[in-house]
């Protein structure tokens, strides 16, 4: 059975969606599943934008069945060479004689390290500011270079005033149905796997989407269609301005989250009692994340979207406690930067993880550290309430610093 909808009046979204698998590359939960998208362009030429993972291809095959109504595949345009979105390029040459691989040269080079090269007459290589007609739709090819596979480039359809982005703009959740995103309500429901879709896979680089982002408002946009997640044709000022702010690293709430490491709770403790005197001194949408027991993605999005981060650790073999020595790794390859850290080191006989953890701070960029780093041994005593209450306050003046 044929699942599919109408993005035009000759642009059908024939996509699928996934909910059994349980880690995005093998790597990211996705509670929600997540959507595989691929859109027909019904003209003269039919083109095909991008194809499917391997997971969903017999669904695929009966969507594009269906649209295609007894028609053939002119032309497929291939944008991001990723398997999630390529798996099917090999059967598709294979099914569909005629049918041209439109991409750039790096793109044509992947297909021959993932399928049997396509021979040269059966593909369109395209560079920057080339266009393709199909017939009522012109499409103009504009390179995205490293966001995040460095052949991506994405596809605006200068009849229709659509972005066909690719990766960009995607989020992790199955579609339900509805696939735009005025169907849905997406800053109750979507905004969250969004933020973590693009700070943990696109997130290394903002330079690169910055550049995409300056080649986009050159162009008179009305609709997105991303690889992943809700189509955009309404409000898009809101996630452009959200991908924007991710890219150039700025925090989009001046809030404090306070993630811990903890063996035996008593760094835990410590955690918690900041959190009550920071609520004490007024501040609200305090959030409070176990490294142990929070995946890594969630942590690295909370960070992304808040302006003020407390680390609280404990010294583990002589060394920073594992779950936060990972997030601090993860850090520094996701390009974290714009960050004010406070410090909480905790040690029964040597506290040292904080002066590890300044080491691998000073490896990122623009990081304003706080002066005063709290130091516990074993437990936190009621004598060390008012150093306790003097951490506390450094962070709000620091907060009311910015505004």
């Amino acid at each position: 059975m044929h699942i599919t909808r109408k993005v035009t009046e000759d642009i059908v979204w024939v996509g699928c969606n996934d909910r059994r698998l349980n880690l995005f590359e093998n790597l990211f939960p996705i509670p929600r599943g997540v959507s595989y998208n691929s859109y027909l362009i019904l003209d003269e030429k039919v083109t095909l934008m991008d194809t499917m993972d391997a997971s969903a291809s017999g669904q695929f095959k009966e969507n594009l069945e269906y649209a295609l109504d007894g028609r053939s595949i002119d032309y497929l345009v291939v944008q991001h060479m990723e398997p999630d979105h390529a798996a099917n390029v090999g059967e598709l040459l294979d099914r569909y004689p005629q049918m041209k691989v439109v991409g750039n040269a790096k793109t044509i080079q992947m297909i021959g390290q993932f399928f049997d090269a396509p021979e040269a007459e059966r593909t369109v290589l395209v560079k920057e500011g080339d266009t393709l007609n199909t017939g009522k739709h012109t499409l103009h090819f504009v390179m995205a270079p490293m966001v995040h596979w460095p052949e991506v480039m994405v596809t605006y359809d200068e009849t229709e005033k659509i972005l066909f982005s690719a990766d960009a703009f995607g989020t992790f959740g199955a579609l339900n149905g509805n696939i735009f995103n005025d169907e849905v309500d997406f800053e109750k429901d979507w905004i969250k796997d969004a933020r973590r879709y693009f700070t943990n896979i696109v997130g290394k680089y903002g330079v690169q989407v910055q550049a995409l982002l300056k080649k986009a408002a050159a162009l008179d946009i009305q609709m997105i269609c991303p690889l992943h997640g809700p189509v955009w044709r309404s409000d898009l000022g809101y996630f452009i301005e959200k991908h924007d702010k991710w890219s150039r690293y700025e925090p989009e709430d001046r809030e404090v989250v306070i993630i811990y490491g903890s063996l035996y709770g008593h760094t835990e403790q410590v955690a918690n009692a900041l959190a009550s005197r920071l609520a004490d001194k007024g501040l609200t949408h305090i959030s409070v994340y176990d490294a142990s027991s929070t995946h890594i993605s969630d942590l690295i999005a909370e960070i992304f979207r808040a302006s003020h981060i407390v680390l609280a650790c404990p010294t583990y073999n002589g060394g920073i406690y594992p779950p936060i020595e990972n997030l601090l790794s993860d850090m520094k390859a996701l390009s974290v930067q714009k960050r004010t850290v406070a410090l909480i080191d905790n040690g029964s006989w040597a506290p040292t993880a904080g002066k590890q953890i300044v080491k691998k701070l000073e490896e990122l960029k623009d990081i304003n550290l706080l002066e005063m780093q709290l130091s516990v041994k074993s437990a936190l005593k009621a004598g060390q309430e008012e150093e306790l209450d003097r951490f506390a306050q450094q962070i709000v003046d620091s907060l009311a610093e910015g505004e």
